[in-house]
Formats: C-alpha cells, structure tokens, sequence
C-alpha cells in the first residue's frame, strides 16, 4: 500500500468501520464515529510505518480489488497475527478476490512463522462469516446483544 493508497484508505476504513458498530447496535453513530477514530490513532499512530503491521493494497493486474491490514506480534508460543480489516470492492465481491487474497495472507504468514490468524466481523457480514468458516477459521467469542 502507498502513503497516497493509505490516506484513502483510512478516510473511507473509519467510516466503515463507524458504520458497522452502529448498525450491530453496540452503540449509536455519534460514539461509534470517536471509537473509530480512536481505535484507528492507537493501532497505527504511524500510519504504514507503525512496526508489527502490515497494510497491502491487492491487485488483479491494474485493477485495486481491496485491502488487507494484519497485525503480527509475538506471543509466548510463537508468532500470532490478527486481521483488522479485510475488504474487496462491493462491486467484485462474489468472484474468488476475497478467497484468494486469503490464501495469499496465509502464505505470507506461513513464510513468516506464524502459528495461527485471528480476525474479527460483524454478525450481519453473512459474506464474509461465510467465507471465513470455509477458510477454516473457528468461532472463539460470540458477542450478542437484544434490542428493547
């Protein structure tokens, strides 16, 4: 991902990200708005720069298809990483983008050491929960919440 890429990136990944909190009903839009900005200024205080994460920009060709951001630290039993953000372009999901760039940030991984990959998503994501599940991800935490 460019400097260029990357203030794109994060104008449109906060606002998503705002968006998402709001409609699982965790809080309401006015609050989901600062957590984003918050959550986002603490995770990567230095943009691409910030050390243990990588951000990639995925490519068919010349077409800019997503994103990928994973996270990797060292644990006491080896190397974890942790996705906070895995998107395709709304207007080429459903045609084998998502699938392969997790392959590819599995291979990435497995090049690295890392010992397992975590992620979270939004209960309403029915695509991505999906996706994951065939990918072989397991569910660790469910968080579940009824509006009165």
């Amino acid at each position: 991902m460019t400097d260029k890429q990357y203030q794109l990136y994060r104008q449109r990944a906060e606002v998503s990200y705002a968006q998402n909190i709001a409609a699982s009903g965790a809080m309401p839009l006015p609050e989901a708005q600062e957590k984003a900005q918050q959550d986002y200024n603490e995770l990567l205080p230095d943009g691409l720069g910030t050390k243990g994460h990588r951000l990639w920009t995925a490519y068919d060709g010349d077409v800019e298809i997503g994103v990928l951001w994973l996270q990797v630290e060292q644990k006491s039993d080896g190397l974890h990483a942790f996705g906070y953000d895995f998107e395709v372009r709304p207007e080429l999901r459903r045609k084998g983008y998502g699938r392969a760039i997790m392959h590819a940030a599995e291979k990435v991984c497995r090049e690295l050491g890392v010992v397992s990959v975590g992620l979270s998503v939004f209960g309403s994501n029915l695509g991505a929960r999906a996706l994951y599940e065939q990918m072989g991800f397991e569910v660790t935490a469910i968080h579940m919440r009824k509006r009165l």
